[in-house]
């Protein structure tokens, strides 16, 4: 083949030395993960995500020295009906006794019995940063599980901020493990369908999976300088096997196709490289570009993904470029084999027009203003609920009640009410100005004492630094975090009473901050103020990567804005699903009436590079029919309809993948996998089926512009291949 590029080079080499290429892969899959088993992942701690005001005034509480220590609480509660006390008193005791001598504990504290008499509490202090709790509760929870074993005339459990943080990772380390295992059957099915037979179905699903582990080996040493937050191993784990077997399968199906035209196997998997190898590269590329908008985000959660989901799809990208080509050399003619017979003898229809895609394209084809005018009305009507999209950071409410320790918090807080909420005042002077400090955290404890919202007594609770320059003033209020009151006292402290009382000290810095409601209003602050950068970063990079690839900027703008149509409207789907009741019995799930504040940045950049996996293969498609001399109608119809069947089973995958995310417990992995499926599932239909060709049709061969292609339609003899392909061939 002449005029090879890399791609092309790399692929040759790869199935000329088919087991270099398979034994240096099998060496980077298991250097990785031994990698990642020596370094761990680390977590991100509560400074890491820290943000706005609430962060600054952890920051200037922690200067000070004068950060809360993690707390933890024996609670021992009754199965049924009243608490036996001297029951209860026994089972504290032990224990206590069993965590005596534990170097984590600092202090425990005496049995509190509440005041109905349904429980009984008894408070443990814990050594160290009270951000790394969890990593040291779990020989507490050791214990405390021992003594429930000989105590089970009563309900002996561990709750606070530590156990509770636990058991969340514990929770999500069970959906990744389940999200892994049973995406392999759900894809394998799929590819099933797509080719027929069982090892040529299998490899991509074999590509995809050591794309995963690998991208998992090496996200562990990437923590350490960009710690997890908690989702970035779940969107490895689904991010790479969506790409690596989308890009896996459009190779591998242009490597079938060649074969079957009579190429060789080298020539066959050198022409799928510079056909369906360039796609996977221009898609992969898109897809990362996009996420590097995520860096633009201002916050630790959103880079931590970014990174994580460049980190695996640039895996999944050079797995396909150098290691499938190995694979499809080694396994040769073995490909179609097992053949499953029925399904077999429907994927092997090359040549024939495919009647059911063209009978659903021909209104688009014939009537593309109507087409196009009720595509976009029906895309606009999904995202009209996202104009009352309301956003929330996710706290400790939001959390699965399947969580033992968020069980055991619901009977501590019903046996022992206590404000709603808390926030903290935390306040910086020089070491001269300790003296006005002291006055002016006077005055603002006056202040909030005789205002009604919030909390009269006890009195708020006031720590001061060993130096005197930092003090703490920790204000009760009387609603939960969720409601408007809650807001209003936040308000009132920022705008009006800190200012007022601690801004006579010259010099003096001070936040508000500590509650639930201050890091959700903080949060989601951010999220609002950075939204157009990010968003804008997205568009510009995917318009700029696709304007370079195929030379047009007009197709670079048409996919921008169908883009950006299918996005808005899952925007539209996750407001009417997850911020009403009515589709709690469907999918499981309590309705919060918001959605996670992180969500739309996430979910717009991810779906905008995931949609280019089959708009790229498409787009190409018809230019490639286009550059052959077809016309512009004819083109439109051979490029969706001749790629139809594999970019539905590309979009299968997805749909699959995601789904399994919407069936975990929790509700970030819910709706994230909710917004992605349906996303993709009207991008793969309304979308290439309807608003694209109709687009196309309407702009004509203005669509190329300003390449050659744009003025050189009818110059050309057509040529109708005897196999029409699904792959690209990019210039």
């Amino acid at each position: 083949m002449e005029g090879r590029n890399v791609i092309t080079k790399a692929a040759r080499w790869s199935a000329v030395h088919p087991w270099w290429a398979l034994a240096l892969w099998l060496v980077v899959v298991l250097g990785a993960l031994t990698v990642g088993v020596t370094t761990g992942t680390r977590q991100a701690t509560s400074s890491d995500l820290s943000i706005g005001q609430s962060g600054r005034a952890a920051a200037i509480a922690k200067s000070g020295g004068l950060q809360v220590r993690a707390v933890e609480n024996i609670l021992v509660t009754p199965y049924i009906g009243k608490l036996d006390v001297a029951r209860a008193r026994a089972a504290a005791d032990e224990t206590v006794s069993g965590l005596k001598g534990d170097k984590g504990i600092a202090s425990i504290g005496e049995p509190i019995l509440a005041s109905d008499g349904s429980a009984l509490l008894v408070p443990v202090t814990l050594n160290g940063d009270p951000e790394t709790a969890d990593s040291r509760v779990r020989p507490l929870l050791d214990s405390v599980e021992k003594t429930q074993e000989a105590h089970s005339d009563v309900h002996v459990e561990l709750v606070g901020e530590g156990s509770i943080r636990s058991g969340l990772n514990d929770l999500l380390d069970d959906g990744r493990r389940r999200a892994t295992v049973l995406s392999l059957p759900v894809t394998l099915l799929v590819m099933v369908f797509v080719f027929g037979a069982m090892v040529a179905a299998s490899v991509p699903v074999v590509l995809g999976l050591s794309s995963v582990l690998t991208g998992l080996g090496l996200w562990g040493a990437a923590s350490q300088f960009v710690p997890d937050p908690g989702p970035v191993t779940h969107i490895i784990v689904l991010v790479g096997m969506a790409i690596g077997v989308d890009y896996s399968l459009f190779y591998l199906k242009r490597q079938r196709e060649e074969r079957a035209l009579g190429a060789n196997e080298v020539d066959a998997i050198e022409v799928a490289a510079a056909t369906s190898g360039h796609a996977v590269l221009v898609s992969g590329l898109v897809v990362m570009v996009s996420m590097c908008a995520l860096y633009f985000a201002g916050h630790i959660a959103f880079q931590a993904m970014a990174t994580g989901a460049i980190l695996v799809v640039a895996i999944a990208i050079s797995a396909s470029l150098t290691v499938l080509p190995a694979m499809l050399s080694k396994f040769g003619r073995y490909l179609d084999k097992p053949r499953v017979p029925l399904v077999w003898r429907l994927t092997q229809k090359g040549g024939v027009k495919p009647r059911l895609w063209s009978a659903m394209l021909k209104p688009s084809l014939r009537h593309p203003v109507l087409a196009l005018v009720l595509s976009v009305g029906v895309l606009l009507a999904l995202a009209l609920p996202a104009l009352g999209l309301r956003l929330k950071a996710t706290g400790i409410d939001d959390l699965p009640k399947s969580i033992p320790a968020m069980q055991a918090n619901e009977r501590l807080t019903k046996s022992f009410p206590s404000p709603a909420d808390t926030h903290t005042v935390a306040v910086k002077v020089s070491a001269d100005r300790a003296a006005q400090l002291r006055t002016a955290v006077a005055a603002l404890v006056e202040r909030t004492r005789h205002d009604d919202l919030f909390v009269q007594t006890p009195e708020p609770l006031v720590r001061t630094s060993t130096d005197g320059t930092v003090s703490t003033i920790a204000v009760g209020t009387r609603f939960k975090s969720s409601s408007g009151k809650a807001r209003e006292s936040l308000t009132k402290l920022r705008e009006d009473i800190a200012p007022n009382a601690l801004g006579s000290v010259e010099g003096a810095e001070f936040a508000v901050g500590g509650s639930d409601v201050a890091y959700d209003v903080d949060y989601r602050a951010n999220v609002v103020a950075k939204m157009p950068w990010v968003l804008g970063v997205a568009l510009a990079m995917t318009f700029l990567v696709m304007a370079i690839a195929f030379r047009s900027l007009v197709l670079a703008l048409i996919t921008v804005v169908l883009n950006v149509l299918s996005a808005v409207a899952s925007f539209g789907l996750l407001a009417l699903i997850f911020q009403r009741t009515w589709a709690e019995g469907i999918l499981h799930f309590q309705s919060t009436g918001r959605v996670v504040a992180w969500l739309p940045l996430m979910l717009f950049v991810i779906l905008l590079g995931l949609s280019m996996d089959y708009h790229v293969f498409v787009v190409s498609r018809i230019r490639e029919a286009a550059r052959g001399g077809l016309g512009i109608r004819d083109a439109v119809e051979q490029g969706i309809t001749r790629t139809a069947g594999v970019v539905t089973g590309a979009a299968m995958v997805m749909v699959s993948v995601f789904a399994l995310l919407a069936s975990l417990n929790f509700i970030e992995f819910k709706q994230l996998g909710v917004g992605m499926a349906g996303a993709v599932l009207l991008d793969a239909t309304l979308i290439r089926i309807v608003a694209l060709p109709a687009v196309v049709m309407l702009v004509g061969w203005k669509t190329w512009w300003p390449s050659r292609l744009a003025y050189q339609h009818g110059t050309r003899a057509p040529r109708m291949p005897a196999v029409v392909t699904e792959g690209t061939s990019v210039p």
